[in-house]
């Protein structure tokens, strides 16, 4: 039997007992700022599909620059506009209708990033303080920053770093019972965006732990705290990445296993801000 009245009865027992924790709930004006977040993200994928239609075309013409340069920077797409052409109309229609959509995608996210800068301007400084702490971090820029800050909220709500991490859906699933263990794949049950964002960012650890010009320029004016902690992460999860690859894991698992690390280096950076700024 299931009945309004039960379960009232049933939640006052469990508020009483403390197995209820609250739960966050995001104001009107973070929302939104997750909301541009998800839109450039979506433009970026249907960027990506685009890009894939048009060097697809092109590779399966037999299409390919005579110098070596990187693709979809200025130069090649100035390649594809100057060299490129089909004398059947209907081939020369497909390829400028493919290169016409690259061109209106790039230009939908360079919009949609103006916008996201201006919505972070008008953000309260706690949140724009986090932002910028957590740019202190290799492999993390502006826009990944702004991703987990619109996607996760206050850090400071997660009472550890294991339940972000559990949040994430970076954490292995488990099915034990007595005295036998096993674990398995990541759950993924958490919140997709962020965990995208945070494997991303692993593969940066790839490389040695030295301090990059762009790195040194995003810790400029950061707390001192904040900055010995980025330079813990940059070093501890470098050794990591090559640790785990010498033991003969997948450079997949690895990139995996040092994103979640990296949660929990972000999750104490974005303590300490937020506890230094409600002091």
């Amino acid at each position: 039997m299931k009945t309004d009245r039960r379960d009232a009865e049933r939640l006052a027992r469990s508020l009483r007992a403390g197995e209820l924790t609250p739960v966050w709930v995001p104001d009107a004006a973070h929302e939104a700022l997750r909301d541009l977040v998800r839109a450039r993200e979506a433009a970026k994928g249907d960027q990506l599909r685009a890009r894939h239609r048009l060097s697809k075309f092109l590779l399966r013409h037999g299409r390919r620059p005579s110098q070596k340069m990187k693709a979809w920077t200025q130069r090649h797409l100035d390649w594809i506009r100057r060299e490129v052409k089909f004398e059947q109309f209907a081939q020369q229609a497909t390829l400028e209708d493919y290169l016409a959509e690259v061109d209106h995608l790039g230009q939908r996210i360079a919009r949609l990033e103006k916008a996201i800068d201006e919505a972070v301007e008008g953000a309260p400084a706690t949140m724009k303080a986090v932002i910028s702490a957590l740019q202190a971090l290799r492999g993390i820029a502006k826009m990944s920053a702004i991703t987990i800050v619109a996607e996760v909220g206050r850090l400071s709500r997660f009472p550890k770093a294991r339940q972000l991490m559990g949040y994430s859906g970076a954490v292995s699933a488990e099915d034990s019972s007595g005295d036998r263990t096993r674990r398995g794949a990541i759950t993924k049950t958490g919140n997709a965006h962020l965990r995208r964002v945070l494997v991303e960012a692993a593969w940066c650890q790839r490389y040695s732990p030295g301090l990059t010009r762009g790195l040194r320029e995003r810790q400029k004016g950061l707390p001192v705290a904040v900055v010995e902690m980025a330079a813990k992460a940059r070093h501890r999860l470098s050794a990591r990445y090559r640790r785990l690859l010498a033991r003969g894991k997948p450079p997949q698992q690895v990139a995996t296993a040092i994103a979640r690390e990296l949660l929990g280096f972000v999750w104490a950076i974005g303590v300490e801000v937020e506890r230094t700024a409600a002091a």
